[in-house]
């Protein structure tokens, strides 16, 4: 008798760990299929810890890879604007994605002259709400693999994934990569990308 309850209860404990490694796996496609960028906690950009309690404005000036956005912004004055409650998704190009622009775009931008073709690059980088890599996962998959989104200048952008990537497309047909995701700040979103969008 004691070998055959010994038994029952090695088949049931089999069944249960099949069970549960059968189910390891379609908990790994749910994930995939939901196309997540993975939340980082109060990740480090630039080298600095960002905090969600503070603003964007507040996180992104202590950021060695965002000195350049930084003085555009002050440039275009839309430091009270990123600063206020927003929320805001900003897609934040770094210096080598500014560098990586045409020799001297960077400085003729920056000119008091071309403030207003300054304000519209910037603003097609900041799209209104708030919207975590969840949220543009989930618009990527119901847009059947992008998600277009309207920016503050008015025209629009497309999130996608190429890949083990996720991507913004600005209208000039220009792919930057997301490389940091999910910088959460009291006032919006922050996603750091590698190259500059053009409306």
């Amino acid at each position: 008798m004691k070998t055959n309850h010994s038994m029952r209860i090695l088949v049931a404990s089999l069944c249960i760990a099949l069970s549960t490694a059968a189910a390891v796996p379609m908990a790994f496609a749910q994930s995939d299929a939901m196309g997540s960028m993975g939340m980082h906690k109060d990740p480090m950009v630039g080298g600095a810890a960002m905090y969600p309690s503070k603003n964007i404005i507040q996180n992104a000036v202590n950021s060695k890879d965002h000195t350049t956005l930084v003085a555009a912004v002050k440039v275009a004055g839309l430091v009270d604007t990123l600063s206020g409650t927003g929320p805001f998704t900003v897609f934040a190009p770094t210096n080598e994605a500014f560098a990586a622009l045409p020799a001297g775009t960077v400085d003729n931008l920056l000119k008091p002259e071309n403030k207003s073709t300054l304000t519209k690059i910037l603003t097609y980088h900041v799209v209104p709400g708030r919207l975590t890599s969840h949220d543009l996962a989930e618009a990527v998959q119901a847009g059947g693999g992008k998600a277009v989104l309207k920016t503050v200048e008015g025209d629009s952008i497309t999130v996608g994934k190429d890949g083990s990537k996720w991507t913004v497309t600005d209208d000039k047909g220009n792919v930057a990569d997301i490389t940091i995701p999910d910088v959460i700040q009291s006032n919006g979103v922050i996603f750091v990308i590698d190259k500059v969008l053009m409306p």
